[in-house]
C-alpha cells in the first residue's frame, strides 16, 4: 500500500510520502540503540516536564492537529478536536502519576531487603491504525516514554501526516532526539524490525490477521508483545434500563468515530420485553443522523476513511440482505464522491451470515432479540470476541449476572465503553491480550527484577531449586 493522504471525504489523493529505505530504516534504530542507555537514567521529573510540554503543544495547536485527522481519516471536526484534547489529558496524566505506578514494591520475606523494580526495556516498536491516529499512538507513547522506553512508530499507511507530526511533536517538546521516531515503511517489513536485535518488544492495534502475524514474529525472535485486535461488542438493553438515554447512548456507541472503533457497540441485544419499543426508537434515531462533511458542525457521520473499508462493510450488510435479513434503514451505497456508508440497522440475523462472526468496522449496528436475561447474556458471549462490552439495566441482580458473565475486557454498565488514562484496556479471546493505560499498562513493557538482599551471613534465603 502505497504511503499517503488520500482524503475519504474527496476520494483524492492529496499528498504522498516516499518509504524510508533501509538506510533510513537502519539509522533510526541505531539512534534509538545509542540513545537508550542516556535516555533510560533520566529522571521521571525530567520525563514529566517532557511530557507536560508536549500536552502545552497539544493543547495550543489544537485545531491544526484536529484537522490533519479528519483530512486524513475522515472523523468529523468535533471528534478530531476531542481526541487531541484527550490526547494531551492523558500524557498529563501519566506525567504526574507513572514514578509512583513504577515505584518499587517491598516483599514480606525474611530478607534485608526484598522488593519488585520495575526497569525499561528499550525501543519498543508499535504498529498502530488509522481510526484514531493520535489516540492510539500517546495511549502507547505516553506511558512507554514516561517508563524509560523508547518509541519506534510504524504508523498506518493511510495517516503518515499523523505520524510524523508526532514524531516532532515530542522532539519540540524537549525529549531527545531519537526518543520517538517514524518508520515510514510497508507492511512488509514489520517481521524485519521486529527481529532486529535492538528493538526490545512490540505493540499492535489493529486486525485480527494483523494480530496473528506481528504475534508469530515475537514468539520467533521471543519478545513481548502486546495486542489489543478487533472486537464485536454486545450492547445489551433489559427491561429495568433508562430505554430513552439507552437509546441515545446506543446510538453514539454505535456511529462513534463514523462507526469505526473496535470497542464501538456492535451487537445490540435487547430482552423481548422491550425489543419492539427500543428497536422502533433507535432505529428512528439512526436513520436521522445527518452524513456528510466532517467540517460541517451538522455532521454526525463522515465518511469511511477507505475505499476497501466501506467496500468490506457494503458486502458485509449484502451478504446478510442475500440471506434474508431485514435492512431497517440505510444499507445502501450511496452515489458522489468519497467512502460516505449511512448509518444502517439489520435484523434477523442468522449463523450463516458474515456479519454474525465478523466485526462490522463501519455504522452498521445488528439487534437481536433475546428471550430474557440469560438468553442475552448467552448470545453476548456468542463470538470469538471479547474486548468491551456494555450493560443496560437498574436491577441488581442483573448487574451482578453481567458483570461476572460477560466474557469480555472490560464491561460498563449504563455506560458506552470508553478508553482512559486510569482504567486498563484490552481484551480477551481473539480481541488479543495485554493491557495498555493505567499501572497495568505501563508495566506491560518494563522488565519486572526481583531484589533480595540477605539479612545475615546465615540467610540461604529461600529453598534451593525452583
Amino acid at each position: 500500500m502505497a504511503i499517503g493522504t488520500v482524503n475519504p471525504t474527496t476520494g483524492q489523493t492529496e499528498q504522498t510520502f516516499e518509504p524510508h529505505a533501509e538506510a533510513a530504516v537502519e539509522e533510526r534504530l541505531s539512534r534509538a540503540h545509542t540513545l537508550f542507555p542516556e535516555y533510560r537514567a533520566t529522571t521521571f521529573a525530567q520525563r514529566a516536564r517532557w511530557m507536560v510540554t508536549a500536552a502545552e503543544l497539544l493543547e495550543g495547536e489544537l485545531p491544526e492537529v484536529a484537522r490533519v485527522l479528519t483530512t486524513e481519516m475522515g472523523k468529523t471536526f468535533a471528534a478530531a478536536k476531542g481526541e487531541t484534547a484527550k490526547c494531551a489529558n492523558a500524557m498529563r496524566w501519566m506525567a504526574e502519576h507513572a514514578e509512583a505506578l513504577l515505584a518499587d514494591q517491598p516483599a514480606q520475606t525474611a530478607a534485608a531487603d526484598s522488593r519488585v523494580v520495575f526497569e525499561p526495556m528499550g525501543p519498543v516498536l508499535a504498529v498502530m491504525p488509522w481510526n484514531f491516529p493520535l489516540w492510539q499512538v500517546v495511549r502507547f507513547a505516553a506511558p512507554a516514554l514516561m517508563a524509560g522506553n523508547l518509541g519506534l512508530l510504524k504508523h498506518a499507511s493511510n495517516v503518515p501526516q499523523t505520524a510524523l507530526l508526532l514524531e516532532g511533536l515530542f522532539r519540540r517538546a524537549g525529549f531527545p532526539e531519537g526518543a520517538f521516531q517514524t518508520l515510514l515503511i510497508g507492511s512488509g517489513q514489520v517481521a524485519d524490525v521486529i527481529a532486529d536485535d535492538r528493538v526490545r518488544a512490540v505493540t499492535l492495534t489493529g486486525s485480527e490477521g494483523a494480530g496473528r502475524s506481528v504475534a508469530e514474529a515475537a514468539g520467533r525472535a521471543l519478545k513481548k508483545s502486546v495486542l489489543e485486535l478487533g472486537g464485536s461488542d454486545p450492547f445489551v438493553v433489559l427491561p429495568s434500563a433508562d430505554l430513552e438515554r439507552a437509546v441515545a447512548v446506543g446510538v453514539e456507541a454505535r456511529v462513534q468515530n463514523n462507526g469505526q472503533s473496535c470497542i464501538a457497540a456492535k451487537r445490540f441485544i435487547v430482552h423481548a420485553d422491550v425489543y419492539d419499543e427500543y428497536l422502533a426508537a433507535f432505529t428512528k434515531a439512526m436513520a436521522e443522523l445527518t452524513v456528510g462533511d466532517p467540517f460541517d458542525n451538522a455532521t454526525a457521520v463522515g465518511p469511511l476513511a477507505t475505499a476497501q473499508g466501506r467496500a468490506d462493510v457494503a458486502a458485509q450488510v449484502d451478504d446478510a440482505r442475500r440471506q434474508g435479513a431485514d435492512i431497517l434503514c440505510g444499507g445502501e451505497v450511496p452515489d458522489g464522491p468519497g467512502f460516505f456508508y449511512p448509518p444502517t440497522v439489520v435484523t434477523g440475523i442468522t449463523p450463516s451470515m458474515r456479519v454474525a462472526t465478523e466485526e462490522v468496522f463501519g455504522p452498521v449496528a445488528l439487534v437481536f432479540r433475546a428471550d430474557d436475561s440469560e438468553d442475552a447474556l448467552r448470545i453476548a458471549n456468542d463470538t470469538r470476541f471479547g474486548l468491551g462490552s456494555s450493560v443496560w439495566t437498574n436491577d441488581e441482580a442483573e448487574r451482578r449476572l453481567f458483570v461476572d458473565g460477560l466474557q469480555a475486557g472490560m464491561v460498563y454498565v449504563n455506560a458506552m465503553v470508553a478508553s482512559q488514562p486510569e482504567l486498563p484496556f484490552g481484551g480477551t479471546k481473539a480481541s488479543g491480550y495485554g493491557r495498555e493505560l493505567a499501572g497495568f499498562g505501563i508495566r506491560e513493557f518494563c522488565e519486572v527484577k526481583t531484589v533480595y538482599v540477605a539479612a545475615g551471613a546465615h540467610d540461604s534465603g529461600a529453598i534451593a531449586g525452583d
